[in-house]
């Protein structure tokens, strides 16, 4: 199965490994938390993220588990 550019984002804000283009997590990441992000901020939001990606996160979870 493979995944969506959006879908890579998602795992990558939850687990804090970069799956795909760190441009989608950037995307992603100021979509969820609405409000520009500087690229510095990343290496201090690692909770932050998996937070807020977390409910996406799962629903990915439950797509591909029976």
């Amino acid at each position: 199965m493979a995944v969506t550019k959006r879908e890579a984002a998602i795992i990558s804000a939850y687990t804090g490994i970069l799956l795909g283009d760190f441009s989608e997590l950037h995307k992603y990441a100021e979509e969820k938390l609405d409000r520009s992000i500087s690229t510095h901020e990343f290496g201090f939001m690692g909770g932050e993220m998996k937070a807020v990606s977390r409910d996406d996160f799962l629903k990915i979870n439950d797509s591909i588990i029976d």
